[in-house]
């Protein structure tokens, strides 16, 4: 067997949903993921895969947060179930926190454009009751003015901060 060129990038499929690469099939990336974001969660894919060596129970579960961010696992981002969507919408919500800074927030928007591409504003309900989900189990906090709010009752904008049980 041939040694795999280490430039063979891969090509899309037609269809544009798999990338193959020395013969083998993997899903591609969600071509709907605005550019900003898409690269904030490849980076932070490429942090989680570079710690495996070094701390791989830590590293784990952040490489699994980004790929299913970024589409390549859990639901087909062709073909996304509702609850593919919310686990999604989380583990965006956990990748670009992990990516950020300690004490940077995020716009749940930030995880419904990952999720939901140009049509972004129709997960807002969703990614507002992720969060508070995870607000609930200490992932994270959800912030208004600077204050820790209860996602389920806050009216107007909010930020998500890594929370006490990150």
């Amino acid at each position: 067997m041939e040694p795999a060129d280490p430039r063979d990038h891969g090509a899309l499929t037609p269809d544009g949903r798999y990338l193959i690469v020395s013969g083998r099939r993997w899903r591609a990336t969600d071509p709907a993921i605005p550019e900003p974001l898409r690269q904030e969660l490849v980076d932070e894919l490429m942090a989680a895969r570079r710690l495996v060596r070094t701390d791989p129970q830590a590293a784990r579960p952040r490489v699994r947060d980004a790929k299913v961010a970024l589409g390549e696992r859990g639901d087909p981002w062709w073909k996304p179930t509702p609850d593919g969507r919310r686990e999604r919408l989380a583990a965006a919500m956990r990748a670009l926190l992990w990516h950020r800074r300690p004490d940077a927030t995020i716009c749940p928007s930030d995880a419904a454009r990952v999720a939901g591409g140009d049509a972004w504003r129709s997960l807002m309900t969703a990614a507002r009751e992720v969060a508070g989900e995870l607000s609930r189990q200490g992932v994270l906090t959800v912030r208004q003015h600077g204050v820790d709010v209860d996602a389920a009752t806050a009216v107007g904008p909010v930020r998500l901060a890594r929370g006490p049980g990150w």
